[in-house]
């Protein structure tokens, strides 16, 4: 097990995070285990599944606004292929390039493989006949916690 769900007071999902942080949370007394593997301890701990935070966090800011853009954030939306092959991404593409003017944003940047990027260039999908396989989408949270 390599990641432990982590939930707020009121049982909602916040993230993930490595055995070994939600072990220092307990020790911390921050989180308590709301579900364990059974028969399973760690030191004086059943191995956590989940662990529940002792006090409420105020969540507003993750419903306001869809997840901040990443280079990863695409990859996990794009499930790593390729928007022009579906090979294996290795690469972020900018539909609109950076040259002319465009962004890191979630409906601007896709997953492509080198050979598609490569050939791209510096041009948009159209004038390089090169169409997109799907549109570029901003993801919500729930969905990037799924993936």
């Amino acid at each position: 097990m390599d990641a432990v769900l982590v939930i707020n007071a009121d049982l909602g999902p916040l993230h993930k995070v490595s055995l070994q942080h939600a072990i220092r949370m307990l020790c911390r007394r921050v989180a308590e285990i709301h579900e364990a593997e059974p028969d399973r301890r760690i030191g004086v701990f059943p191995m956590p599944r989940v662990v529940r935070l002792v006090r409420y966090v105020v969540t507003r800011w993750r419903f306001s606004s869809g997840p901040a853009w990443s280079r990863s954030g695409v990859h996990l939306r794009d499930g790593s292929r390729c928007a022009y092959c579906t090979a294996r991404a290795t690469t972020i593409d900018h539909v609109l390039p950076r040259s002319r003017g465009g962004r890191n944003t979630w409906k601007n940047t896709v997953a492509a493989c080198y050979g598609c990027n490569q050939r791209k260039g510096d041009r948009t999908p159209a004038e390089a006949g090169m169409p997109l396989r799907y549109e570029p989408t901003v993801p919500g949270w729930a969905a990037l916690v799924r993936l």
